[in-house]
């Protein structure tokens, strides 16, 4: 897959990984999964005691992403990137639709991939949005 613009578009991935200061860059993990109608990247920081999720910002990952992925031929587009950044090294694994338990839960994959890179520390989501009891409620 390697050409130059892959290249180009994976030292893109790794300038906005790093534009995140909140957290080292070393020990920074991008799993990503990827069609032509979907772009759904995930950020970890591998830390002493945590794996920390870090809320990517879909309107600047999507087109980088769905970019990267159509530089390929058709028949050789990935479904899934795994991006680790290690020092001042970065290493990407692809994984392709025919190699994916279509059973899976996609988060459970996600959470189990994360952990073989990082081991079997608590992931740490944000917190999700406050209840609203105000909010409008519809019986489909």
């Amino acid at each position: 897959m390697a050409n130059d613009e892959t290249d180009r578009l994976l030292g893109e991935i790794g300038q906005l990984l790093a534009e995140d200061t909140a957290y080292p860059l070393d020990g920074t993990l991008l799993y990503a999964r990827v069609r032509s109608s979907l772009v759904a990247p995930s950020i970890f920081k591998n830390r002493a005691n945590s794996i920390v999720y870090r809320d990517p910002d879909l309107s600047r990952w999507f087109q980088l992403l769905l970019d990267l992925w159509e530089a390929e031929k058709p028949e050789h587009r990935w479904a899934e990137i795994e991006y680790l950044i290690t020092g001042d090294t970065f290493e990407v694994a692809y994984t392709y639709a025919d190699e994916i338990d279509p059973d899976e839960d996609t988060f459970e994959r996600r959470d189990r991939i994360v952990r073989r890179y990082f081991g079997d520390k608590p992931i740490v989501y944000p917190p999700g949005p406050p209840d609203d009891d105000d909010a409008p409620y519809y019986d489909l």
